[in-house]
């Protein structure tokens, strides 16, 4: 499969610099991020359910299962039993999540192809009906498969975190997270890629 990343460039690095200078810094500092993104919502939303509060590299040992068992774009997935789901090294309910999503998208109750077409909210009020499907789930894949350019997740703890020590806060209550996140637009993405840099490189 051919790489694909989260695009940006200058016009979106241009405008973080001009609304926040601290960030303008981090960016300058930091360089460009590659972060992949899978332009197929239906495998990314089912690699995101699979990798939930396990290791990255356990999440990548159950993925390469599930497509030797039902094929590469996971299209089977909705003919197996939820036991040869689990059976791919997964918890019964996840398996059951993933079983509800491959239903819900082979039934055309979900019609995954159309998404890109809907908002960043009619997308999210659409997929968090799905057993398994929250809020965070959904903000995920609006950046890391639709790439949608304006996302930053209260509910992520690394971009709250990130966002903290860029500002040198002690605490974050959600109204000065989403004036920070107002600042950030219409790139909130590319915003939430630096403040995930910065936590993971505690600077």
């Amino acid at each position: 499969m051919i790489n694909a990343y989260f695009e940006y460039g200058q016009q979106e690095i241009n405008h973080l610099r001009k609304k926040d200078k601290k960030l303008g810094a981090a960016i300058d500092r930091i360089g460009i991020i590659q972060r992949r993104v899978n332009p197929d919502v239906f495998a990314a939303l089912v690699e995101s359910i699979v990798a939930q509060q396990i290791s990255t590299k356990a999440a990548a040992t159950v993925n390469s299962r599930l497509t030797a068992l039902c094929g590469a774009d996971f299209a089977g997935l909705h003919g197996l039993a939820v036991q040869e789901i689990q059976a791919c090294g997964m918890s019964t309910r996840k398996a059951g999540y993933i079983k509800g999503i491959a239903e819900a998208a082979a039934s055309g109750a979900i019609d995954f192809a159309a998404l890109h077409k809907m908002t960043d909210q009619e997308i999210i009020k659409t997929l968090t009906v799905l057993s398994g499907v929250g809020l965070w789930t959904a903000e995920m894949l609006l950046i890391f498969s639709l790439s949608r350019p304006n996302v930053v997740s209260y509910g992520d703890l690394a971009i709250r975190r990130g966002m903290m020590r860029l500002y040198g806060l002690t605490d974050l209550p959600k109204d000065k997270f989403a004036r920070y996140a107002k600042r950030y637009a219409p790139y909130g993405s590319v915003a939430s890629l630096y403040l995930w840099e910065i936590y993971g490189q505690e600077v």
